[in-house]
């Protein structure tokens, strides 16, 4: 399940806004943040996306980890449900995809990799 996880984050990272496969994460980003960076502030997002997925892998702090992660995926779905639901795949039904990925996460952590 760990694996499944950060794979969500490498592809969503690097494929869909370093290597821009999916277009329009950029246009979420100049929408949310502006034009001017929106390209650049992208990438950024990518690969802090990838380094989440490193930090999942690695195994350390993994409490801390998935508290991390349930609060990003909660802040860029509220953001984005509010400001710009027309980029999103599904539309506002893309918050039901990120209420169960954190299930997942919060399932993964705090049920199956109790210490």
């Amino acid at each position: 399940m760990t694996f499944c996880i950060a794979t969500v984050w490498i592809a969503n990272g690097l494929f869909c806004k370093v290597l821009n496969f999916v277009p329009r994460h950029e246009q979420i980003v100049a929408r949310i943040l502006g034009g001017d960076h929106s390209s650049q502030l992208t990438v950024l997002i990518g690969l802090s996306e990838i380094i989440m997925a490193a930090w999942i892998l690695s195994g350390y702090k993994t409490k801390l980890n998935a508290i991390v992660q349930i609060g990003v995926v909660l802040m860029m779905n509220t953001l984005e449900f509010i400001l710009v639901p027309d980029l999103f795949l599904w539309g506002k039904l893309n918050s039901i995809f990120a209420l169960l990925f954190i299930l997942v996460v919060y399932f993964n952590e705090f049920y199956l990799n109790k210490k």
